[in-house]
């Protein structure tokens, strides 16, 4: 196998949530609503191959098989605590140049919304993006204020994400994930 061949071609993003009142049986719902229960999962670190192109979970899916050892980048978060929001991201900054490599972010936290959530993980990815380029990135800068960056130096063209949140009820395990799977 070629080194060339390790590099991920496509990836896509995708969510879900789960809740049972055990812990595992929870995730294991979490990874089936978001349509990846039925893989092999290996986490990897956060490096959006240069060229890599997005597409649809529908379409990314149709191209795996049963079983098949993916690389993801994934976001889980988890808790049992009744009315706890469990929230899970996953954000991506890609480059302008798509000959150069981007980065994927993932989070995990209780009780931070949507908003909070994806702004996060989009600007710590964006961030980790922007210091490659030797920009100076300040991280309590306001959201406009960080694109303003991004826009003078005209080297990352645009952040995106995916969250889930869900908020445990009667103190049933209650899982989020989000991920971003490569396809090789």
């Amino acid at each position: 196998m070629s080194i060339s061949s390790w590099v991920p071609k496509k990836i896509f993003l995708t969510k879900g949530s789960g809740q049972h009142r055990e812990k595992l049986a929870s995730f294991e719902l979490a990874l089936r609503e978001a349509g990846i229960a039925s893989l092999n999962l290996i986490t990897v670190s956060s490096i959006l191959p240069p060229k890599c192109e997005f597409i649809d979970r529908e379409s990314g899916v149709k191209l795996l098989s049963h079983g098949q050892v993916v690389p993801i980048v994934l976001a889980r978060s988890e808790s049992n605590n009744s009315s706890d929001l469990v929230s899970s991201g996953v954000g991506v900054a890609v480059p302008r140049d798509r000959e150069d490599y981007g980065y994927l972010s993932e989070h995990h936290d209780v009780n931070m919304n949507d908003e909070q959530m994806e702004e996060y993980v989009e600007d710590l990815a964006a961030e980790m993006l922007a210091t490659t380029y030797g920009l100076k990135f300040d991280p309590d800068a306001s959201w406009d204020e960080k694109r303003e960056i991004w826009k003078i130096d005209d080297r990352i063209v645009n952040t995106r994400s995916v969250i889930q949140t869900a908020t445990v009820k009667d103190g049933m395990w209650t899982t989020t994930v989000a991920a971003a799977v490569l396809i090789l």
